[in-house]
């Protein structure tokens, strides 16, 4: 019994500390500088 609950417990950890890496890694590369909102005009406005 008490092995799996120390199955559990290291289950959980090693869970939680791919997730930490993961989170930290994030998805890479820098985020884009230009876009975001314009104002329409002419044939642009439909």
């Amino acid at each position: 019994m008490v092995t799996l609950f120390r199955r559990a417990l290291v289950a959980i950890g090693v869970a939680g500390f791919i997730a930490a890496v993961l989170r930290l890694r994030g998805s890479g590369g820098t985020p884009v500088r230009d876009g975001g909102w314009r104002e329409l005009t002419g044939p642009d406005l439909r």
